[in-house]
């Protein structure tokens, strides 16, 4: 008999074949027997009517922190996700001497907007080495299974100290060899991969550039011959891909013998940018350098509301002079003073904030239930603004003060520069990219795109009305296979026998992610945004339901995946 049988369900199984109607069971934890109508369960679920798909593999999550005190790892927990690989950009919390600790908190702080305060309590730093990280996190049940890589920022500061901060300072060969042998040693116990960061838009908190920034090649073909070595691990990177860039990167990938994969989004700055990156991707792939970008499947944005990290009104006087009051306290007085409103739309500071704010609020738009993330350009807070012939703050706060002041305004600043989302249709319909980016754990008072696997298959499976959409189960395996396969895991991923019983039974219909909010649930009261998800019926972990309609069961039979 089967621990578990699905019956009936329409079941994408992650290959990209087409959906056909069947029983999935499952006994031990492992995808046993699939299609048709297999035997009896233990526990049989009525899955018709619905999708049944792989649980959602999310290989670009910033859980470094909040792994180590929350075994849900929530919001990705709510939208299907069940297995999750962090470390990413270069940052992360191991290696770590004793006393060096702040550094890399600062640095996480400023890189991944995750607050000082919520990191310092929250993080138990037991360890020095990167086996020791793993090990704690391999004590903690969990409701996913984990992956974690080697951050360059952190490796460089454990061997090269305080100069190793400093992205201008040059390791010596005696350095870049002992980094070298900490990450095959790393890579040995488990570790996924190593990654690197050579974008100016990542600085710690103190305002210093992130320390890979302009690694040279001498020390990244050292890393490359300790993942030669290792034989194990993914190189992955964000970079502006300046001139050279990626002809370094290809090159280490080459020397490492190990895949590339790099973000590959549309910056407003250089907005072709993107197309030659694709094309040295396929030009690695045509010589066989194993290579993928990691892409977004919405607009990357800034969340603006009276409670987020973010909104045009931070740098005025009669908001600051509000900061001890509570954000309910600051709503109900803006709210009930119409003369404190109009104070602080007169004031108009001149600084790089309101500079900014004054031209994000051109590209905002309100969010509005269902959320909507193709806004049409003619209709941002600007534009609105003209057609009613008012001043574009004025509507933007009355915007933020409605919805009893939860309201919230998405400002796209990557991938949406042409007002559509044409650009990424075409990234993610290339063969060499596979779903990524949605950064769960970080930028946690600016951005929220952790629900990114909801609305790949809403927005392009279902909804999109400003262009063409995209086949249901090329989605789900760009979600699943594909982004396993991009890290060496081979156990799931597709519905199949003798694969991880990892599953989603969605109401594809009703499918949708919630209006983001903040929620003050962080170590020391921190806030973070959070959207929940309808739709999931149940999300199995290896054979346990893990989510029932939404909400978590308490079952935590996930861990952590040594590569």
């Amino acid at each position: 008999m089967h621990d578990l049988v699905i019956r009936g369900g329409s079941i994408i199984d992650g290959t990209g074949a087409d959906a056909y109607t069947g029983d999935v069971g499952v006994r031990d934890g492992i995808i046993v027997e699939v299609g048709g109508k297999v035997g009896p369960g233990k526990r049989e679920v009525d899955a018709g009517g619905a999708l049944v798909t792989p649980g959602w593999v999310d290989i670009h999550t910033h859980y470094d922190g909040q792994a180590t005190w929350d075994g849900d790892l929530t919001p990705s927990a709510w939208h299907g996700v069940t297995t999750t690989v962090f470390g990413n950009c270069g940052v992360g919390f191991a290696p770590v001497k004793p006393g060096s600790e702040p550094y890399l908190i600062n640095l996480m702080e400023g890189v991944e907007d995750i607050p000082e305060i919520v990191l310092s309590e929250g993080i138990d730093f037991r360890w020095e080495s990167f086996p020791e990280f793993m090990d704690v996190l391999a004590e903690t049940p969990r409701t996913m299974d984990i992956g974690c890589q080697v951050p360059h920022a952190a490796l460089r500061y454990y061997v090269m100290g305080d100069k190793g901060a400093d992205y201008q300072s040059l390791p010596t060969e005696d350095e870049i060899a002992k980094m070298g042998t900490i990450l095959e040693e790393a890579l040995q116990a488990g570790a996924m991969g190593f990654t690197t960061s050579r974008t100016i838009k990542h600085k710690a908190a103190d305002g210093r550039f992130t320390p890979s920034l302009t690694a040279r090649e001498a020390e990244l073909f050292g890393m490359a011959d300790a993942m030669r070595r290792a034989g194990k691990g993914v190189l992955q990177v964000n970079s502006d891909f300046e001139e050279g860039d990626f002809d370094i990167l290809r090159a280490a990938a080459e020397r490492a013998g190990r895949p590339l994969s790099v973000l590959l989004i549309q910056v407003d700055n250089a907005p072709d940018r993107w197309k030659d990156t694709l094309k040295g991707i396929h030009a690695a792939n045509a010589a066989g350098i194993r290579a993928n970008g990691q892409v977004g499947t919405r607009p990357i944005g800034i969340l603006m509301g009276l409670e987020t990290s973010v909104h045009p009104f931070l740098s005025h006087k009669t908001w600051k002079d509000m900061a001890d009051l509570t954000p309910a306290e600051r709503y109900q007085r803006l709210k009930n003073n119409p003369e404190l409103r109009q104070q602080m739309l007169d004031e108009k500071p001149q600084g790089g904030h309101a500079k900014w704010m004054d031209f994000a609020l051109d590209k905002a738009h309100p969010l509005e239930y269902p959320l909507n993330y193709e806004p049409r350009p003619e209709n941002s807070v600007g534009n609105r603004a003209k057609r009613e012939g008012r001043d574009k703050w004025e509507v933007a706060l009355d915007l933020m003060l409605s919805q009893d002041g939860k309201a919230i305004m998405l400002y796209p600043f990557e991938n949406y520069y042409h007002g559509d989302l044409e650009v990424v249709r075409t990234l993610m319909t290339d063969e060499h990219t596979v779903a990524g980016v949605a950064d769960g754990g970080a930028h946690v008072g600016l951005i929220c795109d952790s629900s990114a696997p909801t609305t790949l298959l809403t927005l392009w499976g279902r909804d999109r009305v400003r262009g063409e959409k995209i086949p249901l189960p090329y989605l789900v395996k760009k979600q699943t296979r594909d982004t396993a396969r991009a890290y060496g895991i081979t156990d799931r991923g597709t519905i199949e026998t003798g694969m991880k019983a990892d599953l989603n039974v969605i109401d594809f219909q009703n499918l949708s992610v919630t209006m983001p909010e903040v929620v003050y649930d962080l170590p020391a009261g921190g806030r973070r945004l959070i959207q929940r998800a309808n739709g999931y019926r149940h999300t199995f972990k290896a054979g346990q339901e893990t989510v029932a309609n939404g909400e978590l069961t308490g079952a935590r039979p996930g861990g952590l995946m040594r590569g």
